[in-house]
């Protein structure tokens, strides 16, 4: 059988956990930031689990992890 590629865009939005859930960056915390009070820009630096209905997905692009 032959090797998966891995998809180059996922690699670098998603990697996996020890116990293989998909971790992922929190959105909205590049840009527009002098709007947002301190709390929200604080909140936006902890990484967060992709959903399960999008973990499938996301695992097909990633074949062999991060």
């Amino acid at each position: 059988m032959p090797k998966l590629k891995t998809n180059k865009a996922a690699k670098k939005r998603y990697s996996y956990t020890a116990t293989g859930k998909v971790k992922r960056t929190t959105s909205n915390g590049r840009h527009l930031l002098a709007n947002k009070t301190k709390r929200q820009k604080m909140s936006r630096k902890v990484n967060s689990y992709a959903d399960k209905t999008c973990e499938a997905g996301i695992k097909k692009l990633l074949p062999y992890g991060n």
